[in-house]
This record gives structure tokens, C-alpha cells and sequence, in this order.
């Protein structure tokens, strides 16, 4: 499992930094899968997370990288899905912000759970889908400061594409990937942090 996951991570990186469409965009889009990559490395044997949410890690991981190495509003699978629509813009961007609250409340539901951070699965599920939305904000205006330093960088890191709520559209597309998230994978979950040999 892990030399799998590391070639894929490996093969795709690679692949998304071969000319990609702006160089500036690519290292801000595939900076995070690269701390991602090198927190797991560093703590693959004292802290070993699920499969589920290592395979969730990767998933978003290409999701950056697919993103960086084309941009995002450029990504063909989103032009695609707009023509086969009939819309208006590519919507690739979404689902990067679907799954960035999807997978962030998976790594942080494994995290408090074996942490034993809450006595109450109520309390536990709020403080997560709480901690997705607020890391979406937060991610909202990093986009902001980036455009604000560099014009360069702006339109493309934005991918905006001229629609006026694509803030809050992106920062609720966070909150619905993370209430879907703990709605439709806490059972196999919990499944998985049992065979760890952990208390849920």
C-alpha cells in the first residue's frame, strides 16, 4: 500500500510539473500536496493513519496537482463536464474545494478520535465540520493575499472566471464535502481505527 501510494503521488507530481500552463500557479497549487506528502512520510511509522484516509490524502492530493498542472480553470475534464452542460464556466475548482472540506474532516475525525479529544460524538462531529469551514475561510484569503502580491499569479490562482460569489460558493461547497464526508464514511471509519487496535 504505501509503495503504491507513493508511486502514484511520484508519478503524478511529476507528470503535473512537465510545462505546466503557469509556472507560479503550479507551485502555489501543489505546495500543500507537497507538505501533505512530507507529513506523512515523517510520520509513517509512529502515527499510521487508516487506508481510508490515506487513499482520501491521494485523491486530493491529484486533485491539486491535475489543478497546478493545468490551472484550474483550464483543467479539460472540467471543460468537458461545461460543454456536455451547456454552462458556462469550468467548474474544476469545485470539486478541489468540495474535497477540501471532504478529506480534512476524515484526517481530522481519525486525529480527535484516537486523540480522544471528545467524550460526546455530537460535540466531536460539530468541531469537525466547524474546523473544515473555518480552514476553507482561511484558504479563501490566502487566494486573497496572493492576489493582492502578485497580478501575475492572481487571475489564474483565483480561477474565479468572472462569477462574483465564487467565495462563498467554494466555502460552501467546504462545508457540504465535510457533512457529506461524516455522513456516508464514519461507519467504515470507525471499521477501520478498530482493526488499528484503537478505542473509537
Amino acid at each position: 500500500m504505501r509503495i503504491l501510494w507513493i508511486a502514484v503521488f511520484m508519478v503524478v507530481l511529476i507528470w503535473s510539473g512537465i510545462a505546466p500552463a503557469d509556472g507560479m500557479t503550479w507551485g502555489l497549487e501543489v505546495f500543500p500536496a507537497i507538505v501533505g506528502g512530507l507529513i506523512l512520510w515523517f510520520t509513517r511509522d509512529r502515527f499510521p493513519l487508516t487506508t481510508l484516509v490515506y487513499v482520501l490524502i491521494l485523491i486530493h492530493c491529484i486533485i491539486l496537482m491535475v489543478g497546478g498542472h493545468y490551472t484550474y480553470a483550464e483543467v479539460p475534464l472540467g471543460d468537458w463536464v461545461r460543454d456536455a452542460f451547456d454552462g458556462t464556466r469550468n467548474n474544476y475548482d469545485k470539486l478541489g474545494h468540495l474535497a477540501q472540506g471532504f478529506v480534512p474532516a476524515m484526517i481530522a475525525r481519525e486525529l480527535v478520535i484516537r486523540k480522544h479529544v471528545f467524550n460526546s460524538a455530537r460535540w466531536r462531529d460539530f468541531f469537525i465540520v466547524s474546523f473544515c469551514l473555518g480552514f476553507s475561510a482561511f484558504y479563501e484569503l490566502i487566494e486573497w493575499w496572493v492576489a493582492l502580491t502578485s497580478e501575475e499569479a492572481a487571475d489564474s490562482f483565483l480561477g474565479t472566471q468572472g462569477y462574483i460569489w465564487d467565495t462563498q460558493s467554494d466555502m460552501g461547497l467546504a462545508l457540504v464535502g465535510a457533512i457529506a464526508a461524516l455522513l456516508l464514511l464514519s461507519k467504515v471509519h470507525d471499521r477501520q481505527l478498530s482493526a488499528l487496535n484503537e478505542p473509537s
